[in-house]
Parts: C-alpha cells; sequence; structure tokens
C-alpha cells in the first residue's frame, strides 16, 4: 500500500472517509498530528501527564473502534479537543470525590499551566514574525497588528490587494514553519 503524503489528508471530509474504511496510514496522521497537543491540553485539567496520555490514548482507541459511526459534524480537531475536555471533566468527577469549593488550587493551577503555555507560544510567534523577511513582515504586522484591511494595507503601501494577499500567505506559511509539527493544532 503506498503511504499517503500530508496534502492527500488535510482535508476533514477526505480523512473522516479514509479513517471510516480502515485506511490505517490515515488514522497514523491523525494520531501524530493531535496527540501531542491532546496530551498538553487534558494534562490542563487532571495535571498528571501519564493520565492526560492514558486519556488521549483512550480517545484515539475510541475513534478507531467507533470508526465506521463517528459523527464529525465540524472538524477532527473540535471532535478530539472537545471529546478531550469531557473525558478530563469525567475523570476529575470520577477521581476527585470531594473537592472544597474554597480550594481553588487546581483551577489556579491549570490556569498557570496554561498562561505559561500560552506566553511560551507567544513568544514563539514573535519570533517568527521577526524572522520574516522585511516586506512579508511590514504587511503581516499591518494586517494582524494593526487590523487594517488588505484594501488598506495594500493603498498605503502602494501596491495591488493581490500582492497584500500573497504577502499575508507567505507570512502564514513561514511561520507555520518555524512553529513546526509542535503547535499545527492552530492551523
Amino acid at each position: 500500500m503506498n503511504k499517503l503524503s500530508h496534502t492527500d489528508i488535510t482535508d476533514d471530509v477526505f480523512l473522516i472517509k479514509l479513517i471510516r474504511t480502515g485506511n490505517k496510514d490515515a488514522f497514523k496522521y491523525l494520531f501524530d498530528l493531535f496527540f501531542v497537543p491532546l496530551c498538553r491540553f487534558i494534562r490542563i485539567y487532571v495535571g498528571d501527564k501519564q493520565i492526560a496520555e492514558e486519556i488521549a490514548l483512550d480517545i484515539f482507541v475510541n475513534v478507531w473502534e467507533k470508526r465506521e459511526t463517528l459523527d464529525i459534524k465540524l472538524s477532527w480537531k473540535s471532535y478530539l479537543f472537545q471529546s478531550a475536555k469531557n473525558r478530563s471533566l469525567n475523570y476529575i468527577r470520577d477521581n476527585e470525590r470531594f473537592i472544597n469549593v474554597s480550594d481553588w488550587s487546581f483551577h489556579d493551577k491549570a490556569i498557570n499551566d496554561h498562561t505559561v503555555e500560552l506566553k511560551e507560544l507567544e513568544l514563539l510567534i514573535r519570533e517568527a514574525i521577526c524572522s520574516l523577511p522585511d516586506r512579508v513582515q511590514e504587511i503581516f504586522k499591518k494586517s494582524r497588528i494593526d487590523y487594517l484591511t488588505n484594501k488598506e494595507i495594500a493603498k498605503e503601501l502602494n501596491t495591488s490587494v493581490k500582492n497584500v494577499e500573497a504577502h499575508i500567505t507567505k507570512a502564514l506559511k513561514l511561520i507555520k514553519e518555524y512553529l513546526g509539527d509542535t503547535y499545527t493544532y492552530l492551523w
């Protein structure tokens, strides 16, 4: 069997169809794409890396076992992260029987962990933007930081809207490459 390329299975509808038919390469692609981000997300809730990994693995086992009847309405990303949230809350319910309402340490820890990861991601995105070629960086900043429309940017820089769109597309591609596979769940 030929290996599937990344471009072959980036479309969620196509990926759903492949997995429903039992395509193991498509399932492996889904697993490789979302396992680490799901573990990070679940860990915010449960606070334990091993438990987070077990819950994430359980989600993927469930996807494989019920692949023929899964009803995915939006995207794999939304389906998997909603499953992760639900299973995390179930885990907390089933394993943290008596939580004092005045003890918000779990909540504070989850917020702090989330804040640290967001700060790390923000720093990485800033680095990625700074690594862009000058013109691409300038147009990207006008779009995403100054919130100018493509038409406004084109007028201000005396260029075409198509040129602005091309620069923004290039910026997003380069930022995605800079961030690597760790943050693929953002795209």
